[in-house]
């Protein structure tokens, strides 16, 4: 598939904006968790945060880049400062930079768009001396997609959603290429 990746711009807002709230939605519907809506809207908010400081910080603070396929979006990833919650689970990470935010819109997955995204990120992070950073999920499907992509996590925080919902934390050398 033929996808631009790029750094977003102002006016792409309103389109992400809508982006992550159907993405989102939607990893709720799959993971049988559409009823928490509270969490959910606190989600989409997050990212809409993570977007609007890349903005304001010019993509110092947060990094986005987005993938469009005939000028839709239909991809994101992002990196920044650990979460919160990387930090008080797991203080060794506080001062690696966290990949996130890495969202293929459903029409679109398997078709390449999170790995072109992941290399895209990679360049960026070799080409700012990052040689490592941390990745974490909350979500089972997206569990089974890093674990085949890195391994099994350095960390799992047992049931840290409820009974059988673990949460996963990956260390990971940034690849020579």
């Amino acid at each position: 598939m033929d996808v631009d990746i790029r750094r977003p711009k102002i006016e792409d807002k309103d389109e992400l904006y809508r982006f992550f709230k159907e993405v989102i939605m939607d990893t709720f519907a799959k993971e049988g968790i559409a009823h928490l809506t509270k969490d959910i809207v606190e989600e989409i908010e997050t990212k809409k945060s993570y977007l609007q400081s890349d903005f304001t910080s010019a993509g110092k603070n947060r990094y986005f880049l987005l993938a469009t396929y005939e000028n839709t979006i239909v991809g994101t990833i992002e990196y920044g400062p650990v979460s919160p919650l990387i930090c008080k689970t797991h203080h060794g990470y506080c001062d690696l930079v966290e990949v996130g935010t890495v969202f293929v819109h459903p029409n679109y997955q398997k078709q390449g768009i999170g790995t072109r995204l992941l290399q895209s990120i990679f360049t960026i992070l070799r080409d700012r001396k990052i040689e490592e950073f941390c990745l974490d999920s909350g979500y089972k499907n997206a569990q089974k997609y890093w674990k085949n992509k890195f391994g099994n996590p350095d960390v799992i925080l047992k049931d840290y959603w409820g009974k059988k919902f673990d949460h996963m934390i990956w260390k990971i050398k940034v690849p020579k290429n």
